[in-house]
């Protein structure tokens, strides 16, 4: 039984995605640069097509300012290259004017075959430090204003930050009925609220399971408001071994060279480094235990290096297994998993774990998608 009521609770399964390191996040030990891991087409691309190949339906594709590369470039050059998976790809909202991403999406999305999702990011832009209300008002008239180009024959909109009146639509109609998913993550009341009114799978960040039951308690209660139910999903990375001795041993190993001054410096960098959500995730490695456990399998070491997600799942495949399936029990969807290096970790995922799961495409299990459709010409489109 979940926790709360979930969108299309009859589908069985789940979308188990995997991570694309395109902002110079992969490490052999975390901290250490290594320059056979560093953000590359060829590097990441890689990562991608095996992870198709090993049965993910979905990969995460970040974005950053700071380092790596654009995520809207590499969803269109890996397009073609992909057959079956989808591509989570991250906007940053107010970035692209939304008319303009409207159009870039629908491209992509033919491009794809319909195999694009959206993750919906509310950050600041360098050089700016904005109020989290404008952030999350910039981001809801922004999925406004794409909701109305995917859907309608005209962009009429009067926002306190975007103005649009009579854009006609033709030309940016997406493969998908009523465009892509929409995956976002957040903890305040504003980004709680654009969740429920607006978006599709309400992301979250490893903490214990009580207040992971709770974040999704909320984000119910504010979707409820408008009607509407939400699809859950669990962003967090993973350590599996043929034993947990093995997967606890790899975890120490892996942050063995990590120098302190290093790992602040690459928290810093990112733009939400002080946001709710890494508050949060900072808050789990003070309530850990002195190997940094904050429970038996939710090991917070990874946080020391990282900003944003900051814990791994680590033991054996059955123990894997076993909390996988305690968050499927909660509610829980669609997840997102990652593993340093990533190639590396994604084999040993993909050929120990995943094979032992049920997993869907929840665009296709929606039917945004069907499973087989034949190519739509841009312009053309289907509407709601």
């Amino acid at each position: 039984m979940s926790i709360v009521p979930v969108r299309g609770a009859d589908i069985e399964g789940a979308e188990v995605a995997w991570f694309a390191p395109l902002c110079s996040d992969d490490f052999r030990h975390l901290g250490v640069p290594d320059g056979e891991l560093r953000s590359s087409w060829a590097h990441t691309s890689r990562i991608a097509q095996r992870a198709e190949e090993l049965g993910f339906r979905n990969i995460l594709c970040p974005s950053s300012y700071q380092v790596g590369q654009d995520t809207l470039t590499f969803v269109a050059g890996m397009a073609p290259r992909l057959k079956t998976m989808s591509m989570l790809a991250a906007i940053r909202c107010g970035e692209v004017q939304p008319a303009m991403l409207a159009r870039t999406v629908a491209t992509l999305d033919h491009m794809t075959e319909g195999r694009l999702t959206l993750n919906v990011i509310s950050s600041d832009f360098p050089g700016e430090v904005a109020d989290s209300a404008f952030r999350y008002r910039r981001s809801w008239e922004v999925v406004e204003i794409l909701k109305q180009a995917w859907t309608q024959d005209k962009i009429d909109y009067a926002g306190e930050i975007y103005q649009i009146k009579g854009l006609s639509t033709d030309p940016v109609r997406p493969y998908q009925s009523g465009g892509p998913l929409l995956y976002f993550g957040g903890y305040s009341p504003d980004a709680l609220e654009l969740c429920g009114a607006h978006c599709d799978t309400y992301l979250m960040w490893p903490e214990p399971k009580a207040l992971i039951a709770q974040r999704m308690r909320d984000a119910h209660e504010r979707a409820a408001k408008y009607g509407r139910v939400l699809d859950y999903g669990l962003r967090v990375h993973m350590i599996v071994r043929d034993t947990e001795a093995e997967a606890r041993e790899y975890a120490r190993e892996l942050v063995s060279r990590l120098d302190d001054g290093k790992g602040a410096e690459i928290r810093g960098r990112a733009l939400d480094a002080v946001s709710l959500g890494v508050a949060l995730q900072s808050a789990n490695r003070d309530r850990a235990d002195d190997e940094g456990y904050v429970e038996p399998h939710l090991w917070t070491g990874i946080g020391r290096a990282r900003s944003g997600c900051g814990a791994a799942i680590v033991g054996s495949v059955d123990q894997v297994l076993s909390e996988i399936h305690a968050y499927q029990k909660m509610g829980i969807r669609a997840f997102i998993f990652s593993g340093y290096p990533h190639l590396q970790e994604c084999e040993i995922f993909g050929t120990k774990v995943l094979p032992q799961l049920k997993t869907v495409n929840l665009a296709q299990a929606y039917g945004r998608v069907p499973t087989q459709t034949p190519a739509t010409p841009l312009g053309v489109g289907r509407r709601q």
